[in-house]
Parts: C-alpha cells; sequence; structure tokens
C-alpha cells in the first residue's frame, strides 16, 4: 500500500520536476561549472565566494524553476502588473533611493533593493503584451506607444546613473519591438536619428561616463589611471595564448593586476588560463545558449510567447556579447557581468527567470493562447 501511495505521490509531483528543457539546462550546467571553475581561481583571496555564489545558483534555481511552472497566459496577466511596479519603485528611487559610490540606485525596505533589475523582465514582459493585444492590426504608432513605454523607465534608470542596465533594458524592448515587425527604413531612421543626437549626448553624459569612452579609445593615455584596467585585462586575455597557462596559474590574476575578477572581468581571468581553445569553448556554449532560445521562440504558440522567448534570448547574447567586448577594449566599460559566469546574485536571479521563462514557454509550445 505505501509502495502504491508513493507510486501515485510520484506521479502527481511528476509533472512539476519534468518542466526544465533538457538541451537548455545542460547548456546552463555546461556555463555555470565553468564559472566555478573559474571563479575559484579568480577568487583565491577572497574566501567563500564560491560558496556564496553556490548558494547563488540554488536560489536562481529555485526561481527557474518557479518561472518554468507558471503557464504563459499567467505571465500574460502579470505583464501589465510587474511594469507599473516597476515603474513606481524607480520613481521611488529617485525620490527616496540610497545614494551608494555617488549613485542612486536602492531603495531600502528593510533591506536594499535595486528596482531596475525587474525591468530587464518586466520590460519585455510589458511590450510583448501590448503588441500580443494588437496582433494583426499594427500600425506605425504601435510602435510609437511602445518606444513610449520604453523610454520611460529607460529615462528613470539613466538618471540614477546606471548606465549598464539602462543598456540592458534598452536592448530587451528594442528587440521585443524589432521582432515585432520593426521596418528596416525605420529602424536606418532610428540610427540616424541617434548618429545626430551624440552631440547632445556627449553633452549630457557624467564627466566619469565622458572618461570611460576616451579611455576605450586610446587606454595607453592614462596607464596607471584611467586606462590601468583595460590595458591588464586585455594583457592577460592576450598572454593565454593558444592553450593558456593552466587553471589557478594566471599570473594577471594572483598579482591582483586584474579589477573586478571575480565579477565583471572574470573573462579575463578565465582566458589567460584557458587560451584560445577555452575561450572558443566558451563562446560555443553561448551560441548553443542562443540558439535554443531562438529555437524555443520559433515554435513557440502565439506573438507573446515569441515576441517574449525571442527577446530574453537575445538578451543573454547582450549581455555575453557587451562583457566580452569591453573587458577586450572594444566597448566602454559599463558594468554588465558574463551570464551564469560572473559572480553575483542579482543578475543570477534575473537570468535564472529569463531561462525559466524560456522553459515555460518550451513546455507550453502546444497550447493556444486567447
Amino acid at each position: 500500500m505505501r509502495i502504491n501511495e508513493r507510486r501515485s505521490l510520484w506521479r502527481r509531483m511528476r509533472p512539476y520536476f519534468t518542466v526544465f528543457d533538457g538541451p537548455l539546462a545542460m547548456i546552463l550546467f555546461l556555463l555555470l561549472a565553468t564559472g566555478l571553475v573559474t571563479l575559484y581561481s579568480a577568487g583565491i583571496d577572497f574566501p567563500g565566494r564560491v560558496e556564496s555564489q553556490v548558494r547563488n545558483i540554488i536560489v536562481a534555481f529555485v526561481i527557474m524553476w518557479i518561472a518554468a511552472n507558471v503557464p504563459p497566459q499567467t505571465l500574460l496577466r502579470l505583464a501589465v502588473p510587474l511594469y507599473t511596479v516597476g515603474i513606481a519603485l524607480l520613481v521611488a528611487v529617485f525620490l527616496f533611493g540610497t545614494i551608494k559610490k555617488g549613485a542612486r540606485r536602492w531603495l531600502h525596505v528593510g533591506i536594499d533593493i535595486q528596482p531596475s533589475e525587474i525591468m530587464k523582465i518586466a520590460m519585455p514582459l510589458m511590450l510583448a503584451w501590448f503588441f500580443q493585444q494588437r496582433a494583426g492590426m499594427l500600425r506605425w504608432h504601435s510602435f510609437l506607444i511602445a518606444a513610449v513605454l520604453l523610454v520611460i523607465p529607460l529615462g528613470l534608470i539613466a538618471k540614477q546613473p546606471d548606465l549598464g542596465t539602462a543598456l540592458l533594458v534598452l536592448a530587451s524592448g528594442f528587440y521585443v519591438i524589432f521582432l515585432a515587425g520593426l521596418s528596416w527604413k525605420a529602424l536606418a531612421a532610428l540610427v540616424a536619428a541617434g548618429a545626430a543626437s551624440l552631440p547632445v549626448a556627449w553633452s549630457m553624459m557624467h564627466d566619469y561616463q565622458r572618461e570611460r569612452i576616451m579611455t576605450l579609445i586610446d587606454p595607453t593615455s592614462d596607464p596607471l589611471g584611467k586606462g590601468f584596467h583595460i590595458i591588464q585585462s586585455t594583457i592577460a586575455i592576450g598572454s593565454g595564448g593558444v592553450t593558456g597557462k593552466g587553471w589557478l596559474k594566471g599570473t594577471q590574476a594572483y598579482l591582483e593586476f586584474i579589477p573586478e575578477r571575480t565579477t565583471d572581468f572574470i573573462f579575463s581571468v578565465y582566458s589567460e588560463e584557458f587560451g584560445l581553445i577555452g575561450i572558443l569553448f566558451l563562446l560555443f556554449l553561448y551560441l548553443l545558449l542562443i540558439g535554443r532560445g531562438l529555437m524555443i521562440a520559433a515554435n513557440a504558440p502565439s506573438l507573446f510567447t515569441r515576441l517574449l522567448a525571442g527577446a530574453i534570448t537575445m538578451i543573454f547574447f547582450t549581455y555575453a556579447f557587451v562583457n566580452m567586448g569591453m573587458v577586450s577594449g572594444i566597448l566602454p566599460v559599463v558594468g554588465v557581468p558574463l551570464p551564469f559566469m560572473s559572480y553575483g546574485g542579482t543578475a543570477l536571479i534575473t537570468l535564472g527567470l529569463g531561462a525559466g521563462i524560456l522553459m515555460s514557454v518550451q513546455r507550453h509550445r502546444k497550447l493556444v493562447q486567447t
């Protein structure tokens, strides 16, 4: 009787434990494992970093499991409330936020939270909902309204200032608008308008933001100051050669030349120790991640799920591209972590939530939404 009861319980609970998409879960496992191996080396002078990251992974795993169990219909209903709450919290940060290191990005509610992180998921949810409501009757003004919905949180985040998060929120919203059918003519016009507004944008930048761009152009102009980080990072990447110096044998990290080596610059540590072969392996994993996400988006049953899955997948791409670009000296340093590799709980939870949504879309792909 007890055996039958256990079997019956397992049959009832099994659907909740089979929500994970196998290929996507395997790719994430390999990325997280690679990240922990690199973090152990990069954080050898920071006791407890690996243990703390394992706890972050467990929390992200739980968030991913919960999201994977939430049907897309529920996500559709949550889009507007989540976006509204996110905007309200950003306004609260603007009025009452806690200032740290010259930036007003946090809101103290017993603990310090960073509401801008919510918008990385709330933004594509909201825009995907918006276009779902107008499926089959999109006009030029639909894209204009979508742009307004994107600009509101973007302005509040940029005001904090938080260029890295603003870039990711902008990307998440733009991908939805583009995938919804933005014409190439309109896209070209936006690019032209953006190029024409560069002088105005330059005048509105903070001094440290201008310094980052000037450092990108010529890091050797201040090799012991603003350009030090980029110079040491590129040295680490180049010194890895083809096969790398070997795990735990990187000199740039151990001599503390690489800044933020467990977070934003962990790719430099990885490249020095594993070389070109390791870089190609990592790029292959990210290509698999993006490819699987786009496959899920292509097979999604509705406009809402296609736009949402496509945008989340391209957010993963943006994280990886911007991080690798900035530590390689081809993009300004904007504080974007390497997805599923860098140390930190907030970004990992956000990424885990996005992966969970992809799994939910894949699991419910046979359902037709109304």
